[in-house]
């Protein structure tokens, strides 16, 4: 990883450890809740993305190097918070969907903050239960 990539996720990760206990608190953030792989404790991640179906699709900015991501490769049984309610699912990383293509259906203000501050972009599909 490049010197650049490196400082940039050290400051975009930063920034997020202090506001997403904020975000996260807020009613109609989309939150995903995984099982920490070393604690066995929930822990919980603002997100971006958007249901269709009985899918919700995200965008990783850091792929396998966001801890949510390596949460999920250990367990990836989540739950979601869409809109107030809580969803459980099954998350799969998505390693040859083309990320890019598919912050273009995803909300415009998250695509427009995962391009520009995420650097090994990921997609995300959880297919939800019931």
């Amino acid at each position: 990883m490049s010197d650049f990539v490196d400082r940039k996720y050290r400051a975009v990760t930063a920034f997020q450890r202090r506001m997403n206990p904020v975000l996260r608190r807020l009613p109609l953030q989309t939150v995903l809740e995984t099982t920490g792989r070393v604690s066995g404790l929930p822990r919980q991640t603002p997100v971006g993305g958007r249901r269709v179906g009985n899918s919700f699709w995200l965008v990783s900015e850091y792929g396998e190097r966001s801890q949510y991501v390596r949460n999920i490769q250990a367990n990836p049984r989540v739950q979601v918070r869409i809109l107030g309610r809580w969803h459980t699912g099954t998350a799969h990383l998505l390693p040859d969907d083309d990320p890019r293509a598919r912050l273009k259906q995803l909300p415009r203000m998250n695509g427009m903050a995962v391009r520009a501050l995420g650097a090994q972009l990921l997609t995300v599909r959880v297919d939800l239960d019931g």
